[in-house]
C-alpha cells in the first residue's frame, strides 16, 4: 500500500512556521529561517524554476523525500493566509504563482468549499469533508504511489494523532 510521508522543517523548541502568518509572511514572521537550508539546493531550485544551486547531501536527502510522491495533502494556512471563505472577487490561487512546484494534485484541507484550482502541472482539490476523506482522494490520485504530507503543523498533528502517518522526516 502506499504510504503517507510527513516531512516538514521543525526549530529544535518544536516550531514549523512563525508567528503571524500574512501574505508578506507566508511561513510567520521569521519562520522562513526554517528553510534557508533548501533555497540554494539545486533539486529545490529545479522545482521552483531556477537555474544552479549547490549539490550536496541535502540535495540528495531533498531528492529522496519527493521521489515516488503522486499526490500532496496540506493544511489551508499552507495553501494561503486567507481565511474564512474564500473570496470569489479576488480569489487566492497559492502561494507559487502558475507553476506550482509539486507537479501532481494537491488536496488542501479546508472548512470551506471550493472549486478545483488547475495550475500548470497541479490542480488543487479543496477538501471539506475532513482528513480521512482527504487521505483516501490523495491515494486515488496519486496512482499507486506514495503521498506526501505537506503540512502545516496543525494538519501534520491531525494526521499524527490519528496514526497515519508511515515516514516522517524532520528538517
Amino acid at each position: 500500500m502506499p504510504r503517507l510521508r510527513l516531512r516538514i522543517a521543525i526549530s529544535l523548541d518544536g516550531y514549523a512556521a512563525g508567528p503571524h502568518q500574512s501574505r508578506d509572511h507566508p511561513l510567520g514572521e521569521g519562520g522562513m529561517r526554517l528553510h534557508e537550508w533548501v533555497f540554494p539546493l539545486r533539486a529545490w531550485r529545479a522545482t521552483h524554476g531556477l537555474e544552479g544551486g549547490d549539490e550536496n547531501e541535502s540535495g540528495r536527502v531533498l531528492e529522496a523525500a519527493t521521489a515516488g510522491v503522486g499526490a500532496t495533502i496540506m493544511g489551508r494556512h499552507m495553501f494561503g493566509p486567507v481565511r474564512g471563505p474564500w473570496d470569489a472577487g479576488a480569489p487566492w490561487d497559492g502561494w507559487w504563482g502558475e507553476t506550482p512546484p509539486f507537479g501532481h494534485p494537491v488536496f488542501v484541507l479546508t472548512h470551506h468549499a471550493r472549486a478545483p484550482l488547475a495550475l500548470d502541472g497541479t490542480t488543487f482539490h479543496f477538501v471539506t469533508g475532513g482528513a480521512d476523506e482527504a487521505l483516501a482522494r490523495a491515494r486515488e490520485a496519486a496512482g499507486g504511489r506514495d503521498v506526501a504530507l505537506a503540512g502545516g503543523a496543525a494538519t501534520a498533528r491531525q494526521y499524527l494523532a490519528a496514526g497515519l502517518v508511515d515516514d516522517m522526516l524532520l528538517h
